[in-house]
């Protein structure tokens, strides 16, 4: 699936967005259009993207991009998709730390402009490491990179996370709190769990995810830590880095109160999962890179938090990575892109490494 051609995403016409933006953009400010406008060929799986230009003689930013909520008949990867809390986010982790994110410049939550609410941001330059091919694969800048600037990047990578979990105040956070009763990690595995449900309503259940939620529940942090606000998406494919440093961090839709070990589980399991695809198809990937145990050990040195429970952190990555994969599937399968396999757990594109983190065997 990530080596394939990506899934249809969006069933929207480009030019009558294109259209639709550049008149919108005159009543936010007068007399100006939007131009160049263009859907990137990495648009996401999940929100939607539109790069333009603003021609006006003394904009806010020259370079933009807009991103949409998804387009309902697209077979959306999420249920809810709320732009002003991504909006919101993005304000108070410019406000309140220095971690580089893109200028928020105006939210529109009126779906009526574009066909659904979207927010407007200052381009940021830069290269992505990207998924597909995944930068694991030979043949991207980041795989051509020297063993020192790979460390670099990754050196400044969890530093981000760092500063992001030390200097953003969680009283300014609360809006982020997931709803529900118990702690914030208890809310957001039940959070996980409605969302497998809506996933797979109406079509056959994954035994192995099912699995997982179960062997989560015998892996249960004695202690879970303080919340903190947590990035969500904490994945070096969601930041813009300028050389090797980070420039933009991007994609807070999965933003929300919680351990600091739900950023740091994710970021190095999505490293294994692409490292995992290198190694399936014959090929070395970047085995020295992101190695979970140097990751914790940086992260302690930088902000004196010693990484616990990983086991179950990587684990909790992993499932909730396989509850999205198969709600891509689900979509490739809506858009006769894919047929229904005997067993429901092979839609899933790392279902052996997950199937070994349950057993305890993958680490």
């Amino acid at each position: 699936m990530a080596t394939a051609p990506r899934p249809r995403t969006t069933t929207r016409d480009p030019d009558a967005l294109a259209r639709r933006l550049s008149r919108w953009l005159g009543t936010r400010l007068p007399g100006a259009r939007a131009v160049d406008v263009t859907v990137p060929a990495s648009n996401g799986m999940s929100s939607e993207t539109l790069l333009f230009t603003v021609d006006h003689p003394a904009p806010p930013a020259r370079h933009c991009v807009a991103r949409l909520a998804a387009d309902p008949a697209a077979y959306t990867i999420f249920p809810v998709y709320d732009m002003p809390r991504q909006y919101r986010t993005l304000r108070l982790v410019a406000g309140a730390s220095d971690v580089p994110v893109p200028r928020a410049l105006w939210l529109e939550d009126d779906p009526e402009p574009l066909g659904a609410p979207f927010l407007v941001m200052e381009r940021v330059a830069g290269r992505v490491p990207p998924d597909v091919m995944p930068y694991t694969y030979e043949g991207n800048w980041l795989h051509a990179a020297s063993d020192a600037e790979r460390a670099h990047l990754e050196d400044a990578t969890v530093r981000v996370l760092a500063r992001l979990h030390d200097q953003v105040p969680v009283a300014r956070a609360g809006f982020l709190a997931l709803p529900g009763d118990g702690s914030p990690l208890r809310r957001h595995v039940a959070a996980q769990r409605a969302y497998y449900a809506w996933v797979v309503r109406g079509l056959p259940r994954s035994p192995l995810i099912e699995s997982a939620f179960t062997r989560l529940g015998e892996l249960w942090p004695a202690e879970e830590g303080e919340p903190v606000l947590t990035w969500g998406d904490a994945r070096i494919g969601n930041i813009v880095y300028d050389g090797f440093d980070p420039a933009a961090v991007l994609d807070w839709e999965m933003a929300c109160l919680g351990p600091r070990e739900l950023d740091l589980g994710w970021t190095v399991y999505l490293h294994r999962f692409f490292q995992d695809l290198a190694t399936g198809s014959g090929q070395r990937g970047l085995p020295a890179f992101l190695r979970r145990e140097r990751v914790e050990d940086r992260y302690a040195e930088l902000t004196g938090h010693r990484p616990r429970d990983m086991d179950f952190h990587t684990l909790y990555a992993a499932l909730r990575h396989a509850v999205v994969m198969l709600r891509v599937a689900h979509r490739q399968l809506h858009f006769g892109e894919a047929t229904l396999p005997e067993d429901p757990d092979t839609l899933i594109l790392h279902h052996a490494s997950l199937a070994a983190m349950v057993r305890g065997d993958y680490w």
